[in-house]
């Protein structure tokens, strides 16, 4: 709940954006293209650590305290060495990222990914000793002074005339959400001081080596993870160069947000699930548990789907008018999403038996196959190609992980509620289209009535049918 609470919080400023930021400027694709650049820089910093510390804490003969000294030192070391080597070629990486103009973006973006991979680990050191609070005290204190400071950018500083010249300077304000981020990030840095004195119990290099020969493959699987998610982003100005290029990727990045609930979901899941499962790995009931919560996550995504679809009509002025024509690829990118965490329960099998290389080879797969719609289809069909591509790659990346992960770890899931959920979701879906498609110009409260009584009837029908099931 503190993830989606405190995400779902942080999304609230994409309506300030897309409102305050005009689509034609193309500022807020700028504020896509570099926010994909940190998320792709944060895995290759973090290098696999966050799922590794569970892993080796979680073993009866590893000293946790150990395990989290040794990750805090070797991620801050890289995390170090990244920001020097940025700072110190700054500007042939701002051209050839296309930021010539804007060099002190290329920096600040450095600065940000560094802090927050370092930061990272003391996250996954809360999650992994179970303390909620602290943890959502901590990103709270990013996310509420983040939101304050943003509103009074783009709508007190805004409109002082005075002020103007930021605006011109940076992107329509584009610039100033980034030296933003730095401030807050680095308040919260501050803040967890007190988690950094477990760097203080020690370095041992052979859990170090042992350590890295489990998260190297983890690695490789959480880059080409999140290539699967940003590529086309980052991919994308060059795919489609000039002003409307980028244009298109402002539309496209703010239409996406729309369909953030599927990552909201996704990402809290996580929170909660993972280290329920590696505290479970030696329990013989693991499987049942993964099974479970497999068909769990399937019904809540779907029921996810459907809200956001049925409420499209309201939802869509979350983003600007002049970003609308993007939302028909929001059901696409949110089945994307859907995708990516069916994968996520599934890499569970490689993640117990330590076959993360199985991991990494899947993930590359996927990713292939997104970068190659992207590259093939973003020239021809422009952003359109970016949701096929999330589309094809996760799937692709799902199913893999799936036929191969039955040969090494079988897990018997419950494919008859899954199936009837995606039945049912399917129907629902159908008939909230059909009046449309009938010719049926009704008023959109009324299509607002009449979605939220399909809606309801999708929880109502699997609470039957899994009591039935129980019961008999």
């Amino acid at each position: 709940m503190s993830s989606i609470v405190g995400r779902f919080l942080n999304y609230l400023l994409v309506p300030v954006y897309t409102y305050k930021i005009a689509s034609e400027s193309g500022g807020y694709g700028i504020v896509t293209n570099l926010y994909a650049y940190t998320a792709f820089f944060l895995a290759l910093l973090t290098f696999g650590m966050e799922t590794t510390l569970f892993r080796f804490c979680g073993k009866k003969d590893e000293d946790s305290r150990m395990v989290y000294s040794t990750a805090l030192r070797m991620v801050g070391t890289v995390s170090l060495v990244f920001v020097i080597l940025v700072l110190l070629f700054r500007l042939p990486i701002a051209s050839a990222m296309g930021y010539s103009s804007h060099p002190e973006y290329i920096c600040v973006f450095a600065v940000i990914t560094a802090m927050d991979a370092f930061q990272s680990v003391m996250f996954s050191r809360l999650r992994q000793q179970r303390r909620p609070w602290r943890f959502v005290a901590l990103k709270f204190a990013f996310i509420i002074p983040s939101i304050l400071v943003n509103l009074f950018i783009f709508l007190v500083l805004k409109d002082i005339p005075s002020a103007q010249w930021l605006f011109d300077r940076y992107d329509g304000g584009a610039g100033l959400i980034f030296f933003a981020n730095l401030a807050c990030t680095a308040f919260v840095g501050i803040l967890l001081v007190p988690e950094t004195a477990g760097i203080r119990y020690g370095f041992d290099r052979g859990l170090a080596r042992r350590m890295l020969g489990y998260s190297l493959p983890l690695m490789v699987l959480s880059i080409v993870g999140i290539l699967n998610q940003v590529a086309d982003k980052m991919l994308f100005p060059y795919l489609m160069p000039g002003e409307d290029g980028m244009v298109q990727l402002g539309i496209y990045g703010a239409c996406v947000k729309v369909a953030m609930i599927m990552a909201l979901l996704t990402q809290a899941f996580r929170y909660a699930y993972e280290p329920i499962v590696f505290n479970e790995a030696s329990d013989r009931n693991s499987p049942g548990t993964l099974a479970d919560g497999m068909k769990y996550f399937i019904m809540f995504t779907l029921l996810a789907f459907l809200g956001v679809m049925f409420y499209m009509p309201v939802l869509k002025y979350f983003v600007g008018p002049s970003y609308w024509e993007g939302l028909d690829v929001v059901p696409v990118v949110m089945l994307a999403e859907i995708f990516m965490g069916v994968y996520f329960n599934l890499s569970f099998w490689y993640k117990l038996t330590d076959r993360t290389w199985w991991g990494a080879v899947i993930s590359a797969i996927g990713a292939i196959v997104m970068i190659a719609v992207n590259v093939v289809f973003v020239p021809r069909i422009g952003y359109w190609a970016c949701a096929w591509g999330g589309f094809a790659g996760y799937g692709t990346a799902m199913l893999l992980s799936y036929f191969i992960g039955r040969r090494y770890y079988p897990v018997s899931y419950d494919f008859k509620t899954i199936t009837l959920s995606i039945v049912l979701a399917a129907v629902l879906m159908a008939l909230s289209v059909l009046p449309g498609r009938l010719g049926a110009d009704w008023p959109v409260w009324i299509q607002l009535c009449f979605n939220t009584l399909l809606l309801a009837v999708y929880p109502v029908v699997l609470i039957y049918v899994n009591k039935k099931h129980k019961l008999s």
